[in-house]
């Protein structure tokens, strides 16, 4: 795993998460005969909330992003984005075991919801999260948190 870092991001980061956005889910769109070149990034702008989201930096360039946004039961995990050629280095699975580890901490549940068919499930199962429901494009996901007494674990802090 390379070194990495997280960081709040900014109102000016949007422009290259929707970039990121498009390029990580352009296959599975295509399979799935939902790509569209402009709507993909459209729907990132339309529901991105900075005071929600942490960019992931490797080197000091921008490599990814994820959102945990609070709802009522739950916190939704959203655009969770790493650039294609860092995925399978373990900084997605690191990432994501810092939200769920703060999440356990406060009893918070966490939902998702991956494409159909995405490998991006399989990263979300050995975090602890099962099916919920699907469509026939989205799976539902949910993660209880873990029990307090779990015993210690890498902290990765957010701020």
């Amino acid at each position: 795993m390379g070194e990495w870092s997280i960081r709040p991001a900014s109102g000016t980061d949007v422009e290259a998460v929707a970039e990121l956005r498009a390029v990580v889910l352009r296959a599975d769109l295509e399979r799935l005969g939902r790509y569209d070149e402009r709507r993909v990034r459209q729907r990132l702008r339309d529901g991105f909330v900075p005071a929600h989201t942490w960019v992931i930096e490797v080197g000091g360039a921008f490599a990814g992003c994820v959102a945990q946004r609070p709802a009522e039961d739950a916190h939704w995990l959203e655009h969770f984005y790493l650039a294609p050629h860092l995925q399978g280095n373990g900084i997605g699975a690191a990432v994501l075991r810092g939200l769920l580890e703060r999440c356990d901490r406060d009893g918070i549940l966490v939902r998702l919801n991956v494409l159909r068919g995405s490998p991006a499930r399989r990263l979300y199962e050995r975090h602890g999260f099962t099916l919920d429901t699907e469509d026939p494009v989205d799976v539902f996901m949910v993660r209880e948190p873990a029990s307090a007494g779990a015993g210690a674990r890498r902290r990765v802090h957010m701020a």
